[in-house]
């Protein structure tokens, strides 16, 4: 006859982390409410999807090196007139596009907030179980051109394969040279059709000849890109030029007061000098 003094390191042997925590508890639970064996039994399973989940979502968002604090909730898209929260909600809370292996292309200028967008919607779909990684294009590419030299470049693209979306971010600022453009271009050719790319960029597809010198090698690129893909345009005054010029504000303004007085301490120390006795 089984022994339960043997449970815990049957289950520690199973690797059921979670059904070793809970056993004991829900088996209370199950004699106060009179389930049966079964019913047992299903409750235990499901804390144990639950918490393998909650665990594989840690992994996920711990490995994705996404930007902390960049959500959805934290953009501010009153400065973005243009853009409205469920154009972005779509492709956060959605996850039909990544199954498509369907890009994610955002354009505008410096400091309008694309790196931010990128990064909610990464962590909307790491929320969902999809594994996303997030990089500067230009720390990607020297990562891929060192794996060229030393013959592995294959390798290191099927090792990125294991996430469903790669973030490039700052696309626009990839040094030009032969060799980091051969690589760039086998990431595109490599991902094609097979894993989903969100790609920021302050260079309109008229500047990326900057990225790719060679114009057959440009065209293919972008036809690959597009060819499932959407495109946003973010249009707005630098999110970081307005911040510059309102901590100048604030700046100024203590610095000013700290000069001059408030207009009801000047008017009192006035007052007082004027009773001061000559």
């Amino acid at each position: 006859m089984p022994h339960t003094a043997t449970l815990p390191l049957l289950l520690k042997q199973l690797r059921l982390t979670s059904f070793s925590r809970h056993w004991e508890g829900l088996l209370e639970q199950s004699t106060q409410r009179s389930w049966n064996s079964a019913q047992y039994l299903t409750a235990l399973c499901e804390q144990e999807l639950a918490d393998r989940h909650s665990r594989r979502i840690n992994r996920y968002a711990k490995e994705s090196q996404l930007p902390l604090g960049k959500t959805l909730s934290s953009f501010d898209f009153t400065q973005v007139p243009e853009l409205k929260a469920e154009q972005i909600e779509v492709f956060a809370t959605g996850t039909d596009w990544v199954h498509q292996a369907r890009n994610l292309l955002l354009f505008g200028a410096s400091g309008v907030g694309k790196t931010h967008l990128a990064a909610a919607i990464g962590h909307g779909l790491t929320e969902q179980g999809i594994r996303v990684r997030h990089y500067t294009t230009t720390a990607l590419v020297q990562q891929l051109q060192q794996a060229r030299e030393q013959f592995r470049l294959e390798d290191a693209l099927q090792k990125l394969d294991k996430y469903r979306v790669l973030i490039l971010d700052d696309f626009g600022y990839v040094k030009k040279s032969d060799q980091e453009t051969y690589v760039l271009f086998e990431l595109i050719a490599h991902r094609y059709e097979t894993g989903s790319l969100i790609i920021t960029s302050n260079q309109p597809f008229s500047e990326w000849d900057r990225i790719f010198p060679d114009e057959m090698m440009t065209v293919a690129a972008i036809d690959r890109l597009v060819h499932h893909a959407n495109l946003i345009e973010v249009r707005s005054d630098s999110y970081r030029r307005k911040a510059a010029i309102e901590q100048m504000d604030r700046e100024q303004a203590a610095t000013i007061s700290a000069v001059i007085p408030p207009q009801g301490e000047a008017a009192r120390a006035d007052q007082q000098g004027d009773r001061t006795p000559a």
